[in-house]
């Protein structure tokens, strides 16, 4: 059974599991904590007489903060069946159901806490871009998943990529070539088609906030056209702080 006491000790094997080195599991750890406890005290049913005292019955699977971490890591990064999930951590699959139902959300607002969560509005990316510390030299490229094919034969055409030769969900990112930060995560589209084309579409919807000329995407697939998209945003940067300066001076 998979527990953080045992974990801690085997750097590679913690990575490899959570996508996390120990150091950035501690970090996190603080903050998943307090809005476990947050969550925790919003669900708490109003207290009744006890039958059992304190410490009586059946003991949970995931007995520490710790634990209940590593298992949203381990669900996020690998992604198993939850059959699977469930005979990592000693549970059932009703059981890791619960707990992944109950712990994801948890997790990503402790993500957003740090702000470490990439963008998902298009036209918010240029303003997420200014309150980052780093200068805007970012990448673009487009991800392309499998999925458990459609039984219906219009989806299945919808979500079928010639190039993987599968079914497939897409989604466009932005990543900070300093800091591997993904700066930004497109909505999922469906896997037919080529990801230029989700460009083309991210770059125009990008276009009418921050006012500037959409970056023409490469055509060969895979390309990453970062001298192309680094002056797209620091227009677009350029344009939004003067948009404040103005509206400031207005004032």
């Amino acid at each position: 059974m998979l527990t953080y006491e045992t974990l801690k000790t085997k750097p590679k094997v913690l990575l490899a599991l959570t996508g996390l080195a120990r150091r950035e599991f501690e970090e996190l750890l603080p903050v998943f904590a307090q809005t476990l406890h947050a969550v925790e005290e919003q669900t708490r049913s109003a207290p009744r007489r006890r039958q059992r005292a304190p410490g009586g019955g059946r003991k949970p699977s995931l007995r520490t903060v710790e634990d209940k971490l590593l298992f949203a890591l381990v669900y996020t990064k690998t992604y198993p069946l939850q059959v699977v999930q469930g005979q990592l951590f000693g549970m059932s699959q009703s059981s890791a159901n619960e707990w992944i139902h109950f712990l994801m959300p948890v997790l990503a607002t402790a993500l957003d806490h740090l702000g470490v969560l990439p963008e998902r509005e298009g036209v918010q990316v240029a303003r997420h871009e200014r309150r980052q510390a780093e200068p805007p030299d970012l990448i673009v490229d487009g991800v392309e998943r499998r999925r458990q094919r459609p039984k219906n034969r219009e989806k299945q055409v919808l979500h079928y990529s010639g190039k993987k030769k599968l079914h497939t969900d897409k989604n466009l990112v932005l990543v900070s070539t300093r800091s591997k930060r993904v700066s930004y995560l497109s909505p999922t589209l469906p896997g037919v088609g080529p990801p230029a084309r989700r460009t083309t579409r991210w770059a125009a919807s990008t276009r009418t906030t921050s006012g500037c000329a959409a970056a023409r995407p490469s055509r060969l697939s895979g390309t990453r056209p970062s001298t192309v998209l680094r002056s797209f945003f620091m227009r677009a940067v350029v344009i939004e702080a003067s948009r404040e300066r103005s509206s400031i001076a207005s004032r």
